[in-house]
């Protein structure tokens, strides 16, 4: 049915572009932020944290500084300094790429012709069957290989509006030299230690999704899904 559409990108150049550069600045994000988590795994909230305060919840593994108390009876390699270096590269990297691929889809319409819902699917009776067929695991869930059912649409501007931006966002408050020009990307967070909080629940939630997102792609045929999936999401 689609050997034919094959042949032709699923998508526009600067999607395919956008979407691998994004992929691989998320993945470096990850990698170098489990490094940063490492040297203090514990999580609080409000402005201040550190060894002498209540922590709002502790990841139960070893620290890369022997300071922090973690129960545990040897600390681990301190990986803190280039992982903090590429971590802060790999920001730019998503920040820029982002914004180039939302002002690209802006210009070409491709957020309106493909991630946008039609009016009849934005209904709840029409969402409330998509989510009953995705439970179910049923075969009108996956839909066209070469087109986006409703919910995949609202995820997709879920993630891109509203997932990216917070983490983005919440990363910066981090950053003193960032709120020091704007405190109140900080203050409205609640502070650097919450910004912190929220910035590691935000990145479970796109790791998530990237799970569901690869599975969904490599587990359907290779000639119709597998291709739409790896050659332009």
């Amino acid at each position: 049915m689609h050997l034919m559409a094959i042949a032709t990108p699923r998508h526009a150049r600067f999607v395919r572009i956008t979407h691998w550069l994004t992929t691989i600045a998320f993945f470096a994000l990850l990698l170098t932020g489990v490094e940063v988590i490492l040297s203090h795994p514990r999580f609080y909230w409000g402005e201040v944290g550190n060894v002498n305060t209540a922590p709002l919840f502790t990841i139960p593994v070893a620290s890369s500084r022997e300071t922090v108390p973690t129960g545990y009876k040897y600390v681990l390699p301190d990986q803190n300094g280039w992982s903090r270096f590429l971590h802060f590269q790999s920001a730019w990297l998503l920040l820029f790429t982002g914004l180039a691929y939302v002002i690209a889809g802006l210009r070409t319409q491709h957020f309106e012709r493909n991630l946008v819902p039609a009016a009849a699917d934005r209904s709840w009776p029409a969402l409330r069957t998509s989510i009953a067929e995705h439970l179910r695991f049923a075969a009108a869930a996956l839909g066209d290989p070469w087109s986006y059912n409703s919910l995949q649409r609202l995820s997709y501007l879920a993630i891109v509006f509203v997932l990216f931006p917070l983490v983005i966002w919440t990363g910066l408050a981090m950053a003193p030299g960032f709120t020091a020009v704007f405190p109140f990307t900080v203050s409205l967070l609640g502070g650097r230690q919450s910004a912190r909080t929220l910035h590691f629940f935000v990145t479970i939630a796109l790791v998530l999704f990237t799970l569901v997102h690869v599975s969904n792609g490599s587990g359907q045929s290779a000639a119709n899904y597998g291709y739409a999936w790896y050659a332009g999401i």
